[in-house]
């Protein structure tokens, strides 16, 4: 047996470390944490200093179990968890199991930090161990309390007050609530028409555009030009007059490269370049870190890819310098390393951001070992990387103003007369149009040009974009809500409770996830207030930091939410799911509400169940008057024996019992299609095509109850060539065309089967 022992989180770092630490080092996994709070109330204690309970996770106890034989028999521990509050956090609660098992007697255990696994940051980690960070362990554990606190007191009332299976959390509301408010804002947005006004010209074979910017003597806004009337009045104006250029304007423009990958940029541009979610990038990002094996032996490829730092190593920039001096022109090179500052209040996690851990580790170099994600994702890193060390972009930037009678027009042009990091890297960005880098011919001061068509163009204003997972991150950083590590499981949990819907990559509320917004910005503002969230967070990294102390920061949290839970018990379910709408029942005459049911929102009379009437939220009363329910003849309710008609809902047409609401039976129009592929997972039943409540198609076992599993994708009977997984299902995106893909996260496998252009083609067809 080894004499030392050092112990990781990831089974896959463990490998990649014993090729560097050798023969002398006996390396176990804890496979992520190793406790976790009691799930049960009480498990923090409010009133003895907010002591918190903890249990060996069940999964991971056997693992537990192999690191305490093994510390018995070591001379030397080492905790290798990972360089975050999180890793700080599992290494004490290893440290806490092992005394409490009593196995260390007088061994000492020491924490080491690496942030790239590579054989030199390693043995210089062994070499200068430390003692576990009192402070970011006292950080992690404020952050589980307040995540614990809110979600035991407010999920439950939530059950009470909405509905079963509902959740609320610390960090997960406030972000529900970004998307919420912006969906308002778009019911609210009303659409306005203005008009520009342009001619099109040339000179010899080169053609250019001019917009009118001033018209006797005033400069136009947005809406000067309001209407096809006005339109018109303005071309009269202009119609028959000479184009005369009256000045001409050139000057220098650069652009600087944008700072090296952290987290949450890291996150937002694979999900703009890649098409990837959140998630799917940090599980990759986390592959590419804990090593791959590149044919001369397993390394990690990149540095820790949780990190809120744009610094790098002096190490690294070295490096980088040195191979763009090798590989460009000497104009690519400045004369001086380019620094990046923070954004991030606390930026210290980990010393540097998101790079390769060697920039001579070329993306070609190591395709050949990668998965096509793994691949993707290190190329823009080593690319981003590269690029932030590059010289500026210079462009030479033309304007051109032409008089035409009354009027002023501008012609803009743009001419890239130096790529500089451009030549490697760009970034990416939601919602804007790309800069025009339109060439303008040589033009002269005082020279006619012709004008070959004058014209208007006729705009609508368009209202605030839909968050996409990108700009999502983009916004809870910007307002300081969560850390940049908790992202991909924010969206993950909103996904997951059905709160938000991902429709053509853009986030819509549910009506589930609008009742719930309302119920915590009506009932618990201040907590859901984003500069509340954000200064929340403020405190935790003063804790990390030894500024502040834990149960200071709890105890002042924990007062204020307390009370106001306690005054919202009394609270009805009316009072939260319904809303009073100014009409009578013209069933009753009682009002009628909005009111949340198993299948959404909708209309319904205040005096049920007395009275029965009901529509759709999106249905006028004209409407719901001239529908003639459609009785099915040769068949009977199977609950109750009534008649079965066909009835509409918000997610189309239905069977239901004309004795509703005595009867609730329901049961889909159309029978279920099978695809008489066998159930993955239980092996008996056959996975038939369902509709979500929100009317997305997948695909279950029809056994269900008794088996639940489910895959959004179509189901083939292929098995898994990588992981064995008995089916395999198709997926058609228009990046990557359609593709046999694993149903299994972990696995990744995928084959495609048409390239998008094909792809896209058999969807229109």
């Amino acid at each position: 047996m080894p004499a030392n022992l050092l112990i990781v989180e990831s089974p896959s770092k463990a490998k990649t470390l014993k090729k560097y630490l050798g023969k002398d080092f006996e390396i176990l996994a804890s496979y992520g944490h190793v406790r976790g709070l009691v799930r049960k109330d009480g498990s923090v204690d409010v009133d003895h200093d907010f002591a918190m309970k903890y249990q060996v996770i069940a999964k991971n106890s056997k693992h537990v179990d192999a690191i305490v034989e093994a510390v018995k028999d070591a001379e030397h521990i080492f905790l290798a968890t990972d360089p975050d509050r999180e890793g700080e956090a599992i290494s004490w609660h290893l440290l806490e199991i092992l005394r409490a098992k009593k196995v260390l007697g007088e061994k000492l255990v020491r924490r080491v930090v690496f942030h790239e696994i590579t054989e030199s940051a390693v043995k210089s980690a062994i070499a200068n161990p430390r003692d576990v960070d009192a402070n970011l362990v006292d950080a992690q554990q404020a952050r589980s309390a307040l995540d614990y606190l809110v979600g035991f007191n407010l999920s439950p009332l939530l059950w009470r007050k909405i509905r079963q299976g509902l959740s609320a959390g610390r960090v997960q509301s406030p972000a529900l609530r970004m998307i919420c408010e912006r969906e308002l804002e778009i019911r609210a947005f009303v659409t306005q028409e203005y008009w520009s006004v342009h001619f099109d010209s040339h000179k010899g074979r080169q053609k250019f555009q001019a917009r009118l910017i001033e018209l006797s003597g005033g400069k136009l806004e947005q809406f000067s030009i309001g209407s096809d009337d006005q339109h018109k009045t303005v071309l009269e104006q202009l119609t028959g007059h000479p184009a005369k250029v009256i000045s001409i304007e050139k000057k220098r423009k650069q652009r600087s490269p944008t700072a090296p990958f952290t987290t949450s940029t890291l996150q937002q541009e694979a999900v703009r370049k890649l098409g990837m979610t959140t998630d799917r990038a940090m599980r990759t990002a986390q592959q590419i870190y804990e090593g791959i094996d590149v044919g001369n032996g397993t390394v990690g490829l990149i540095t820790y890819m949780r990190t809120d730092s744009v610094a790098l190593a002096t190490e690294a920039l070295a490096e980088i310098r040195e191979y763009i001096e090798q590989n460009f022109d000497k104009e690519y090179l400045p004369a001086q390393p380019v620094t990046y500052k923070n954004k991030a209040k606390n930026a210290q996690e980990a010393h540097e951001a998101i790079r390769p851990t060697s920039i001579t580790r070329t993306p070609e170099s190591v395709k050949a070992y990668l998965t096509a994600d793994q691949f993707k994702l290190y190329e823009m890193i080593w690319k981003r990387t590269l690029a932030c060390q590059m010289s500026p972009a210079r462009f030479d930037m033309t304007a051109v103003d032409i008089e035409v009678g009354p009027g002023r027009f501008r012609a803009n042009g743009q001419v890239l007369v130096f790529p500089g990091f451009i030549a490697v890297y760009q970034e990416d960005a939601d919602d804007s149009e790309e800069e025009g880098d339109a060439r303008l011919p040589a033009l002269a001061e005082g020279e006619e040009v012709p004008i070959d068509k004058l014209y208007g163009e006729q705009h609508f204003t368009q209202p605030p974009p839909r968050f996409t997972e990108a700009s999502l991150v983009k916004a809870l950083e910007e307002f300081g809500i969560g850390r940049p590590s908790t992202y991909a499981s924010i969206i993950s949990t909103l996904k997951d409770r059905e709160y938000v819907l991902l429709e053509k990559k853009r986030f819509t509320p549910t009506d589930t996830g609008e009742v719930v917004n309302k119920f915590l910005t009506e009932h618990f503002s201040q907590y859901v207030d984003y500069n509340f969230t954000a200064k929340l967070e403020d405190k935790l990294d003063e804790i990390s930091t030894g500024k502040r102390e834990r149960v200071p920061v709890l105890d002042e949290f924990w007062k204020g939410f307390h009370k106001q839970v306690e005054e919202k018990q009394g609270l009805s379910r009316k009072e939260v799911t319904q809303e009073a709408l100014d009409e009578a029942c013209p069933k009753c005459s009682k009002p009628l509400a909005i009111r949340l049911g198993r299948r959404g929102r909708f209309i319904g009379c205040t005096a049920y169940p007395e009275c029965d009437y009901t529509r759709n939220l999106n249905e006028t009363a004209e409407e719901k008057a001239a529908e003639v329910p459609v009785v099915i003849e040769d068949r009977s309710c199977p609950s109750c024996g009534g008649q079965l008609v066909i009835k509409s809902g918000p997610y189309g047409k239905f069977v239901g019992c004309a004795n509703y609401p005595k009867c609730k039976h329901i049961e889909p129009l159309e029978k279920p299609k099978d695809t008489g592929v066998t159930c993955p997972e239980c092996k008996h039943g056959t996975l038939i095509e369902r509709k979500s409540r929100y009317g997305k198609l997948f695909y279950s076992c029809n056994t269900y109850p008794k088996c639940k599993y489910a895959t959004w994708n179509p189901p083939i009977a292929e098995p898994c060539p990588k992981c064995a997984w008995p089916i395999l299902t198709v997926k058609t995106t228009k990046r990557r065309g359609t593709e046999k893909v694993c149903p299994q996260k972990e696995c990744g496998y995928a084959e495609q089967i048409a390239p998008p252009q094909t792809a896209a083609a058999a969807e229109e067809s």
